[in-house]
């Protein structure tokens, strides 16, 4: 089995990972804006961003499930490997649902995703004023658990590099590899 990671799994790991930061970043920016024309472009431009994140994660899933990624060293206690394999699947669930969730606050408020402007997403359910703000509230709890879990991935990769010195953080960083 090899050391690192594929040059796909990576270069998945850190699109997303730059998309994902963006999304975040904007979400929480726009959040508490005053109604303006602005404030619509940039609603538009993170549901488009969702949607492409959506897509992405599922490429992604797809390229992990078919690509075993490296083991953890052996020297990891198993409690360590378990609470990693946990963390990397709330990460992944929350990449789903995170979406989801926008996407079905987007149609009970009545908005609808127009993916760059061209392709029409439909609705999931139907205008409901009281869902859409109890999936808005949904929405943004899922997102402060992704951060929370985010932090917790970056600071175990740091742990593992400066603390363990270990290669965990070294195999997913963007290098040149053979491997696809």
């Amino acid at each position: 089995m090899t050391k690192h990671y594929t040059r796909t799994a990576k270069s998945l790991h850190w699109l997303m990972a730059i998309l994902l930061i963006g999304l975040l970043a904007l979400g929480f920016y726009m959040h508490d804006l005053p109604l303006s024309p602005e404030k619509l472009q940039l609603y538009s431009w993170h549901k488009w961003a969702g949607v492409s994140a959506f897509l992405l994660v599922l490429v992604r899933l797809a390229w992990r499930i078919t690509h075993q990624p490296p083991a953890l060293p052996a020297s990891m206690p198993k409690l360590m490997q378990w609470v990693a394999h946990a963390g990397h699947l709330a990460l992944y669930l929350l990449m789903l649902a995170i979406p989801l969730s926008g996407w079905l606050m987007s149609s009970a408020k009545g908005f609808q995703t127009v993916w760059f402007g061209l392709l029409p997403i439909p609705d999931l359910i139907g205008k409901d004023k009281e869902l859409g703000q109890l999936l808005q509230t949904i929405h943004m709890s899922l997102n402060l658990l992704f951060v929370a879990t985010l932090l917790g991935h970056i600071a175990a990769a740091l742990k593992h590099h400066f603390i363990d010195k270990d290669d965990i953080l070294r195999r997913m960083l963007p290098r040149h590899s053979k491997e696809h």
